[in-house]
């Protein structure tokens, strides 16, 4: 068994997972979360703006992943920015400028 592809995978699994909850909160503060974006990084974003849910939910993320190191969310966000958690077949290639089937 390829050990570091299953772990890839479980990675990959939690980030989707952490997407998927993420839209589902409400945006009762006008912070909406985006299908591509981890809770993480929308707590940071919320907490910049001043928004309730930044500033109750980013110090709660920060504490819980305290062993990832300081500023979590913030960090989570900067790579949200940089579409680190995007395969690098989308992140590191140019655009296909047309499809193969046309």
């Amino acid at each position: 068994m390829n050990w570091d592809l299953l772990k890839a995978w479980g990675v990959q699994v939690f980030i989707g997972f952490d997407q998927f909850c993420n839209t589902l909160i409400p945006p009762l503060d006008g912070t909406i979360g985006y299908a591509d974006e981890t809770l993480s990084a929308r707590s940071y974003r919320a907490h910049r703006d001043g928004k309730f849910f930044g500033r109750l939910s980013m110090p709660v993320i920060d504490l819980l992943f305290i062993w990832q190191g300081p500023r979590h969310c913030y960090r989570a966000y900067l790579k949200e920015y940089d579409r680190a958690n995007s395969p690098a077949e989308y992140r590191d290639r140019p655009r296909p400028t047309e499809s193969p089937d046309a």
